[in-house]
């Protein structure tokens, strides 16, 4: 093997290892956050009958995520329910805004 097909070689091996080590680190800085999507717009999750993303039928619906930034689920300002109470995201399923 060459000196310029080796060289090509190892730019191309360190290159591919900045580009998996990028993304696994803007994986680990996002979480799954529930009841915080419109109808549609969830990322996966959303209850028994669906298959994944965008499958969500109601707004805010509580078993269906969204990846939003890590540490700012709970920060999500949302529209209160019909009956005053706040909404919040949360980090485990919610059992409020489900489908009928």
């Amino acid at each position: 093997m060459s000196k310029t097909l080796q060289s090509v070689a190892v730019a191309g091996a360190v290159a591919a290892a900045l580009v998996s080590h990028a993304t696994t680190a803007t994986a680990a800085e996002q979480e799954k956050c529930y009841g915080v999507s419109l109808a549609g717009e969830n990322d996966c999750a959303a209850g028994p009958g669906t298959t994944c993303a965008g499958t969500s039928t109601v707004d805010y619906q509580g078993n269906a995520w969204t990846l939003v930034e890590a540490g700012t689920c709970m920060e999500i300002e949302l529209p209160a329910m019909d009956d005053g109470t706040m909404r919040m995201g949360s980090l485990e399923a919610l059992d409020r805004d489900l489908p009928m």
